[in-house]
């Protein structure tokens, strides 16, 4: 969607989708919305709580099947197992995904690991076509004016035309660039505290390659998770940008982080907004 500054002042019914890698501040600016009456939707929760809900209780049911006091209960109906994901703790998800590696240090198989992340993107790709519902259900339902689409950092991953042409058609999409500092402050933060990522199937089996040449490593089953989840992420992070602003010069529009760090309020967000659209 393309929209001057007038244009988008007066858009009674405001749709925005928030594009960029995880730990840009799409999530606070969203909950920073969602506090103004905007109606908040998370991909990822809609992820967790619809697409991929049976798939990850059923990982966590398999861990407690293996210890014989959860097994006895389990299978006597003694005890149930359900997800306790909510917008703000979206951790069950990240968990199931997964990190690739021996499993012996909490590793998933190569097999498991790329059918889970297939998993995540198909349920990635439903989330976001469900977009247009959501944004007619938080207005009918809910009684919402404003949208806040808070997407997934994968969303550039995805390759799927329907999914830009759903967002594009019913959102404006705002790709929120992180600049050289804040660049190397997200990849030192990834390396220091490592944590599940989705990779396209292409981009995850030539990094793979690499990876096992540079450590004379023979087996995918051989890799130290956390490690090779810190070697891959700025090779990730500096694949997915051209992705990014590619979607964005041809869709939407790009902010910056060092602006968006100045947003305090809903009414700072929209000056902000309405600023990159006059230029």
């Amino acid at each position: 969607m393309k929209l001057d500054a007038a244009q988008f002042r007066n858009w009674d019914r405001k749709a925005i989708t928030l594009l960029g890698m995880s730990g840009v501040g799409k999530t606070r600016l969203a909950v920073l919305l969602r506090k103004a009456h905007w109606f908040h939707y998370s991909g990822d929760y809609r992820i967790g709580t619809h697409y991929m809900s049976a798939s990850i209780s059923d990982n966590v049911k398999q861990k407690a099947m293996q210890v014989p006091l959860l097994k006895k209960l389990l299978l006597s109906d003694s005890i149930t197992i359900k997800n306790n994901i909510s917008i703000d703790n979206l951790k069950a998800v990240s968990t199931f995904l997964g990190q690739l590696g021996d499993p012996e240090q909490g590793g998933i198989g190569l097999r498991e690991f790329k059918r889970r992340q297939n998993l995540h993107r198909e349920a990635e790709i439903a989330a976001m076509l469900d977009v247009p519902e959501f944004i007619k259900r938080s207005h009918d339902v809910y009684a919402y004016n404003h949208f806040i689409n808070d997407a997934g950092g994968s969303l550039c991953e995805l390759e799927n035309q329907d999914v830009l042409d759903t967002l594009a058609e019913n959102t404006l999409i705002i790709y929120i660039k992180a600049t050289e500092q804040d660049e190397l402050e997200l990849i030192k933060r990834a390396e220091q505290e490592p944590k599940p990522l989705y990779f396209r199937e292409a981009f995850l089996s030539e990094q793979l390659e690499i990876y096992l040449e540079e450590n004379k490593l023979e087996y995918a089953a051989m890799i130290d998770p956390n490690d090779f989840v810190r070697w891959i992420f700025s090779r990730l992070f500096y694949n997915r940008i051209p992705r990014y602003q590619a979607i964005a010069d041809e869709y939407g529009y790009t902010i910056c982080t060092t602006d968006l760090s100045k947003v305090n309020s809903e009414a700072d967000f929209l000056a902000l907004i309405e600023k990159q659209l006059d230029q």
